[in-house]
């Protein structure tokens, strides 16, 4: 114990001595002079003895000031690499929609990497600034169609809402070149990206809604059927949202000329999710999978083939008995088959979305399901069609019929992020 209690004696000294050392800066030249005192004797007499060899007792303070100095050094280093891992983190959130994973779809799942609003897989901000390049593109066309018909018309308000057009994708093309030099310069700015991203995205909607304005001056006399909607790029935010719900269902025929060369997966041409869920009726091609119909999550594989960027016509009827269906391609049955969500009939209330497939009512879209290509004459019955009524349909006969709870019609729609409208005739536009 004794030995203990001198040890411990020891220990006080030397932080008296490192607490001292400290204080002296404050007293500019003077000096503090440590002394080890027993624990039974008067402080003063103890002044008077040289009970601790000077030279060990400096030398072991300096060795642990050294020390106390290293491990504030290490911290320091520590704070910063901490700070930089904190800032590159920051960047690659702001650049990626997910972690990498696994989602579900259909009540199966898939493999996934980072999504991007852009693109099927992510690859960072320079496929972005390519995919927004495009779409800028594609609208400077339509521009380009517009002043020609303005030229042969000599439509003054025409001429002037067209420069107002120019002048906007003008300031969007300077956007994205300020992003690219961003990158090309390692700029930090790219931690806003997500940001960003949604303001070009907002600001590329409004443009189109003003070039699709301008475009009703050419087609004016256009019957409200007569046209296609156009998906160019595969993005989570290009879609088109009918404007009423479905009724409640027993039975349904939905049919529609499709047109895509999209690969691996044409996407989602359509999705309706009603609340508790978002899989209540869907058409996917997803990755190398074939075609499926999802009903209350429950799914059949079609056997249809429509990649090869020409026109086809497809039709689907299903009956909540038995989960009856059957799959039609240009007029033809392809396949059939049974017990596709048996006695469960289509919910009402729901939300119903062209080009996406959705996560959660009305959104959650994944850009790697969404669909590539042109769309027209999307219509739905309440009932089976007849084998010659969907030949009617794919032969555009005078004796086809439009669609008894949601008809092919511009003023059912309305249409966001860039997805457009063409005018266009089944059968005397095919391929």
């Amino acid at each position: 114990m004794e030995a203990g209690a001198r040890g411990m004696h020891w220990k006080l000294l030397i932080l008296s001595c490192l607490l001292a050392d400290g204080m002296s800066q404050d007293f500019g030249q003077t000096q503090f002079i440590c002394t080890s005192v027993p624990k039974d004797m008067d402080i003063c007499a103890a002044t008077l003895q040289n009970s601790v060899p000077g030279e060990d007792l400096k030398s072991t303070v300096m060795q642990l000031r050294e020390t106390v100095l290293q491990q504030k050094e290490t911290i320091m280093n520590q704070k910063e690499t901490i700070r930089e891992l904190t800032s590159k983190l920051t960047r690659c959130e702001s650049q990626s929609a997910s972690e990498p994973g696994d989602a579900r779809v259909g009540g199966r799942r898939k493999e996934t990497g980072t999504k991007n609003t852009m693109g099927d897989v992510s690859r960072g901000p320079t496929d972005t600034l390519t995919q927004l390049s495009r779409t800028l593109q594609l609208l400077k066309q339509r521009l380009e169609n517009l002043e020609q018909f303005s030229r042969n018309n000599n439509s003054v308000q025409a001429n002037s809402l067209k420069d107002l057009l120019q002048t906007k994708i003008d300031d969007l093309e300077k956007q994205v070149l300020s992003r690219v030099n961003g990158l090309e310069e390692g700029k930090p700015g790219l931690r806003n990206e997500s940001e960003q991203r949604g303001r070009v995205e907002s600001t590329l909607t409004s443009l189109h809604q003003r070039i699709t304005d301008l475009e009703k001056g050419q087609k004016e006399n256009r019957p409200l059927d007569k046209f296609q909607l156009t998906f160019p790029l595969r993005t989570n935010y290009m879609y088109a949202k009918v404007k009423k719900s479905l009724p409640e269902m027993y039975a349904f025929t939905v049919c529609m000329w499709l047109k895509s060369n999209a690969s691996p997966g044409v996407g989602t041409p359509f999705s309706y999710a009603v609340p508790g869920q978002a899989n209540e009726l869907v058409l996917i091609e997803w990755g190398n999978n074939p075609m499926e119909m999802l009903i209350n999550d429950k799914v059949a594989k079609l056997p249809f083939l429509i990649n090869d960027g020409k026109w086809h016509h497809i039709c689907i009827t299903w009956t909540t008995r038995d989960g009856m269906w059957e799959a039609y391609q240009d007029g033809v049955m392809r396949g059939n088959g049974d017990s596709l969500a048996p006695y469960h009939p289509i919910k009402p209330q729901g939300v119903l979305i062209l080009g996406q497939e959705q996560d959660t009512l009305g959104g959650g879209f994944d850009a790697t399901q969404a669909f590539v290509g042109d769309m027209a004459n999307f219509n739905i019955w309440d009932r089976k069609l007849s084998v010659g009524e969907i030949y009617n349909l794919a032969t555009c006969s005078s004796k086809a019929q439009v669609g008894s709870v949601f008809s092919w019609l511009e003023t059912s729609i309305d249409i966001y992020g860039g997805a457009s409208k063409w005018t266009f005739e089944a059968c005397r536009q095919l391929n």
